[in-house]
């Protein structure tokens, strides 16, 4: 029973550190209405500010500057957004398509860079030794797993409280407007890729706070971390839990997270050793399937918005109208 209290912690601190970064998608793409593709570097960047500036020194690398956990999550968020509002500021000019395949390339120079460039971030090694939030409970698994719980628990709500606010202030329905009517905000005098910097910004912020929250957790990270997989992991998380909900981007997060985990703990059952390797793609099917069923049932996502139909009186009512009128 401890063991499983333990593993559902676990499960949980994994599944909300998901959530965060669906959070920052929501931010670009359900409240702006910007369509990034390369969230998984931005990921990167975050926990690798984050673990050099917290990690002790080594002669092998730069960085190592051993200052405490919550001074790595806030220059994670700083060089996170900053690096996200350069990308912003180059690439928001081109739209849809062109921008889906220029972020999807600052991902992949991320990468290539965490990859290859050993002095800095340990190269194909990664960055062992990161401090972890309560490291002295690690000897007692669960309450170590509680204790991480918790505060991701805290972070979590936090940033979901503040998108919310957000979301219902001036600034979030400015957001709202560029992303329906851009010519109509533009008319009021809004500045269309000043606020889409913003609010690219701001996403970016999110998502390095969420990859400095996971270096942290586990200890330890590499550039395998940071694959495509995890862009398309989270962009299915958000399409589930519908698009421009907050709340839906959490949940989804959750819901996907434990189809992904709970496939990946039945290929280890039902499949020999010898080709687990090969079953692991059925993870990628489950979900496939998953959202194939979702997009059926409810195109907007579980909390998306849905187009709100007149009932039958109304109808009624509407269709006598028009009779009245016609004749």
């Amino acid at each position: 029973m401890i063991d499983l209290i333990g593993y559902g912690a676990f499960f949980l601190t994994t599944a909300l550190i998901f959530s965060l970064v669906t959070l920052g998608l929501n931010l670009q793409w359900g409240l702006t209405g910007l369509f990034n593709v390369g969230l998984a570097g931005f990921v990167a960047i975050g926990a690798y500010t984050s673990a050099l500036l917290t990690t002790p020194d080594d002669p092998a690398r730069l960085g190592g500057f051993g200052l405490p956990i919550l001074a790595g999550w806030a220059g994670a968020m700083i060089v996170g957004g900053i690096a996200a509002a350069l990308t912003g500021m180059a690439t928001l000019r081109l739209r849809s398509d062109y921008l889906a395949i220029t972020t999807f390339g600052v991902a992949v120079v991320v990468q290539l860079v965490a990859l290859n460039a050993q002095k800095l971030t340990g190269g194909p090694f990664g960055i062992g030794f990161i401090p972890r939030p309560f490291g002295g409970l690690a000897e007692t698994p669960l309450l170590f797993n509680l204790s991480n719980l918790a505060v991701v628990c805290a972070v979590t709500l936090i940033a979901y409280l503040a998108l919310e606010h957000l979301s219902r202030s001036p600034w979030g329905r400015v957001l709202k407007a560029l992303r329906e009517d851009e010519r109509a905000a533009i008319s009021l005098g809004k500045s269309a890729r000043f606020y889409r910097v913003q609010a690219f910004a701001a996403g970016g912020a999110i998502m390095a706070l969420a990859g400095a929250l996971q270096a942290h957790f586990t200890g330890f990270m590499a550039p395998d971390n940071y694959l495509p997989i995890l862009t398309f992991q989270v962009w299915v998380m958000l399409i589930v839990g519908g698009s421009g909900s907050n709340l839906g981007a959490v949940i989804g997060s959750v819901l996907v997270w434990g189809i992904w985990a709970g496939s990946g703990t039945l290929t280890s059952v039902f499949f020999p050793p010898g080709q687990q390797a090969r079953a692991a793609s059925l993870q990628i099917v489950a979900i496939g399937v998953m959202l194939c069923v979702i997009l059926l049932i409810r195109p907007n996502g579980l909390f998306g918005d849905r187009p709100k139909r007149p009932r039958f009186g109304k109808r009624k009512r509407i269709a006598t109208d028009k009779s009245s009128s016609g004749s």
